[in-house]
Parts: C-alpha cells; structure tokens; sequence
C-alpha cells in the first residue's frame, strides 16, 4: 500500500547546485513526487516546522540555516515511504552516512546535511500541511 511522506531540500544542497541529482537519486529510487515547489522561509517559519526541537542546543542554529536560502518542500509517494527515504537519505552524520546515500554524496556536515525527512507518520502529516494546502496534493 502507498505511504506519503514529506522531505526538503535544504539550502545548503539548493546553493551548491545538488537539486536535480538529489530529486534524480529520489525518483531512481521508485519515489513519485507528488508535490514540490522552490521557497524561502523566514526564521519564525523555520522555528514553527521545527518546534519539537525548540529545546534543543541546535535549535537557533538549525532555524538560521534553513532560513538562510531557498528550500525544495516536497511530498513523495511509493511503498514504505517513510522507511524508505530514510534509508536512501543516510546518517545526518555524512561521514557516517552509507556509501551512495543522499548525504554521502551531497551533505558538508550535520548541520549542512542537504536533505530532510519524515521520521514516523504522524511527523509526515504535521509537516505536509505546514507547507502544502490540501489542493495542492491531489
């Protein structure tokens, strides 16, 4: 049975020009993009997406840097979605990450670690609609 799940492209990976080899390496993979679109987001945006860390010591730092330029928001579709995107993202770790994932190939560091995912289910749907309307996903 088909999961959705949500994913960005980060701006580290936009400004380096990793955009079309990352959604590339996504539909190799067998994913259908249901939805995408390039945006910028302020600070405050950021910090709403990414509340559940609020408390964390990388919460000022992790919001600055996904403001800091455009983003690829995306909404992917296959069979084990959320499992799946997982495992082709990698480590947020790169120089953890396995050979031929997404932050192997294309992250600088755990901060700068060019691509976001959906962690569970109930993750994917808050962060499905904080950026796409209902319309926007048929």
């Amino acid at each position: 049975m088909s999961q959705r799940t949500f994913s960005i492209i980060k701006p580290d990976a936009v400004r380096k020009g990793y955009t079309a080899a990352i959604l590339a390496a996504i539909e190799k993979a067998g994913f259908k993009i249901v939805t995408i679109k390039r945006m910028s987001i302020s600070t405050a945006q950021a910090e709403g997406f990414y509340h559940v860390h609020a408390a964390r010591p990388f919460f000022g730092e992790l919001t600055r840097f996904m403001s800091s330029g455009p983003i690829f928001p995306m909404v992917l579709e296959k069979d084990k979605a959320i499992a799946d995107l997982r495992l082709l993202m990698g480590a947020t770790d790169p120089a953890k990450a396995d050979e031929g994932t997404i932050r192997k190939q294309f992250a600088s560091s755990i901060g700068e670690n060019a691509i976001h995912g959906s962690d569970a289910e109930e993750t994917a749907a808050f962060e499905i609609g904080y950026f796409f309307a209902g319309i926007e996903l048929q």
